[in-house]
């Protein structure tokens, strides 16, 4: 059994990547230095390793989250669960490392200010005494003069003052040198005190002293293991650190930087015999806090004093500083620990029970979800039986119902997407059809260069445009716009088209005769088609030999003739075709100069609006055609469709757009 346990360890060892290995090495490690840490002890390097496991741990998850990234989300299910990872666990986690962060700051600032508050109290005990001797002292005597300290010294009364206050102060004296020289700074006063620390090299002493009248009283304490005894008892190992501002001649080496506090050390003094409190629980962890101590450093030559600044530390748990921080103020301080724990209790079990809730929750969307999924599957192999189970009516059913409605219905879908396209096919059929019936080449006529274009809107037109060569001088120009889109329309211009190209092989009029041939056209639509349906027709003969333009304007928009600067309107006419039955069209005729443009259009050039809701409009053709004009009449028909397009800019269209360009007298090249 052993060696089969040991076999695949050794086949997963040879699985596992250069990274994963690493990451399980030092996992190893961290957890040694965790136990070693239950056991009271400090192992060596546990910061470094616990660092680097967390560094390869990191960088593991990172690595193996993106590989299997695909497989792991590709699940609704695991998909939530990353979800709730992110949105539930990753918080709590930020905030309880936040909450711990802050927690251990608080305990070494408390830490800190326990330390430097017990100095500092001790200072000003220090300076009361030395105000409490100053004003027992009788009128004559001057203290601070030669001799004075050995007469005040053995004075009955102050030797009892020193003696029943050096079991708070180990090694107090009277002072004549310390306490004088930082009093010189309040020379010209007539009351001076002081109450801090003096720093001679590397020696540091607690001096209280006041000054009034001429008379001085200064007591010392040097900074000793003894004193640091009496501090704090309670709290833990206590050490402070003598060090003193860099000067020039300091190497970088001996500088320490702390912050933005850069000193020298120059000696520790730790307190004897005091040990760490032991572990409470397993959240008690250690706590150093280290206070700043400002002192007065007196340099050896006798030179003006300056600050110096001192390094305190102080060991301890955050169970001995509880003990503080909450009997200190009373015992309600024990009523707070107990309600706090009792409030995290409660939210424990509320975080059990949301917990609880939301995987029931995601239990029944992620099984619907999958209900669904396997019912696509049905769907995609052309099962349409198939249909989804309904737990509940929520919303999540409603979907399972509106899947199973579906699939019923999804037959019928398939049978008219046939029918639809069986249309699509004939529209497509048709538009082929439709394209025969426009001219397939123009006609070459000398003096004569023509143009023409048509976009649909639609599959099919309503628009209709043909040229036909009716003499040997003479050429036929017709355009018009069928009533209506689609279909109808079109199969009303193809009618539109025999009749008018069966007109002109009839003949029996003059080949210039355009009113009676739109007449005719008109009488042909009235009877053939139903009342709603008509056309508007323009229809031309232009004669090379004598220049002349005959036209006639069946309601259709007047087109235009441009010689030079001048346009001219083609409105000779009447009304529209197929409408009446018995309705008189006149005939226009025109003189035409050389080099002439004839630009004949449908509405769906005009119609167009832009976002303001303004039509491009006639104007705006007659502009682009003058500007264009001594273009040849392809470029220039093309130019006009995309100036519309342009100024509709619609991503559909919404009217079939056809333009015809002729320039008449000129010679073709």
């Amino acid at each position: 059994m052993s060696a089969a346990l040991s076999g695949r360890i050794r086949h997963l060892w040879r699985r596992l990547s250069n990274l994963d290995r690493a990451a399980a090495i030092l996992a190893l490690l961290c957890g040694l230095v965790w136990l070693g840490k239950l056991a009271g002890k400090q192992p060596p390097l546990a910061g470094l390793i616990q660092l680097l496991f967390f560094l390869a741990a990191g960088a593991t998850a990172v690595f193996h989250l993106i590989q299997g990234r695909g497989r792991l989300l590709w699940s609704l299910r695991n998909r939530l669960v990353v979800a709730y990872l992110f949105i539930a666990v990753v918080p709590v986690l930020l905030l309880g490392t936040m909450g711990w962060l802050s927690a251990r700051i608080v305990y070494k600032q408390f830490a800190a200010h326990l330390l430097q508050n017990d100095l500092q109290s001790r200072v000003e005990r220090l300076r009361g005494l030395a105000g409490e001797i100053l004003a027992s002292l009788p009128a004559q005597r001057e203290v601070a003069a030669p001799g004075a300290a050995g007469e005040l010294a053995g004075s009955p009364a102050v030797q009892a003052v020193l003696t029943f206050a050096r079991a708070e102060f180990p090694g107090l004296a009277l002072d004549t040198a310390l306490g004088p020289k930082v009093l010189s700074r309040n020379a010209g006063q007539r009351a001076a005190r002081f109450a801090g620390l003096v720093q001679s090299g590397a020696e540091v002493w607690l001096v209280g002293a006041e000054a009034k009248g001429g008379r001085t009283v200064s007591l010392s304490v040097p900074l000793t293991a003894e004193l640091l005894d009496t501090l704090i008892p309670d709290i833990g190992p206590v050490q402070v650190s003598i060090t003193r501002p860099p000067t020039d001649r300091d190497s970088p080496n001996m500088v320490t930087s702390l912050g933005d506090l850069n000193f020298v050390s120059l000696k520790q003094i730790r307190a004897r015999g005091r040990s760490a409190a032991p572990r409470a629980h397993w959240l008690d962890f250690e706590v150093t806090g280290i206070p700043k101590f400002r002192a007065i450093l007196l340099p050896p030559d006798g030179a003006e004093p300056s600050d110096s600044t001192l390094l305190g530390f102080a060991d301890t748990r955050a169970s001995v500083l509880n003990r503080r921080l909450f009997t200190l103020p009373g015992e309600l301080g024990k009523v707070y620990v107990q309600g706090l724990i009792a409030l995290g209790i409660i939210f424990l079990v509320l975080e059990v029970a949301a917990l609880r809730i939301g995987v029931k929750l995601t239990q029944t969307i992620t099984r619907a979800v999958d209900d669904l999924y396997g019912a696509t599957q049905h769907v995609q192999t052309g099962d349409f039986s198939h249909r989804v189970r309904v737990q509940s009516r929520d919303q999540l059913g409603v979907l399972g119902d509106s899947f199973n409605t579906m699939t019923s219905s999804i037959n019928a879908l398939v049978a008219e997407q046939r029918q639809r396209q069986r249309l699509e096919n004939e529209l497509s059929i048709a538009r082929e059809v439709q394209s025969q019936l426009f001219p397939q080449k123009l006609p070459e006529m000398p003096g004569v260069q023509l143009a023409a274009l048509c976009r649909a809107a639609r599959m099919v037109s309503g628009d209709y445009y043909d040229f036909v060569q009716v003499g040997s001088n003479l050429l036929g120009m017709a355009i018009a716009d069928i009533s209506g889109k689609g279909i109808s329309a079109a199969l009303l211009m193809a009618s539109l088209q025999a009749a008018f190209r069966s007109q002109l092989v009839l003949g029996g009029t003059p080949a210039t005769n355009t009113a009676e041939l739109v007449s005719r056209l008109n009488r042909h639509l009235f009877l053939n088609t139903s009342d709603d349906r008509y056309a508007t027709l323009f229809y031309a003969v232009y004669d090379a030999a004598t220049h002349t333009l005959h036209y006639t304007n069946a309601g259709h928009l007047p087109p235009f003739l441009v010689s030079g600067e001048q346009v001219r309107k083609l409105e000779e006419g009447g009304m529209v075709v197929g409408l009446f039955d018995e309705c008189a069209y006149e005939q226009g005729s025109i003189r035409v100069e050389p080099g002439s443009l004839l630009v004949a259009y449908s509405d769906g050039m005009t119609e167009p609006e832009n976002v303001y809701g303004e039509q491009f409009g006639a104007k705006r053709l007659v502009e682009e055609v003058l500007r264009y004009r001594s273009a040849a009449p392809q470029g220039l028909a093309e130019r006009l469709l995309a100036a519309a397009e342009e100024w509709g800019q619609s991503p559909e269209q919404a009217d079939d757009m056809t333009v015809v360009v002729a320039r008449l007298g000129v010679r073709n090249p």
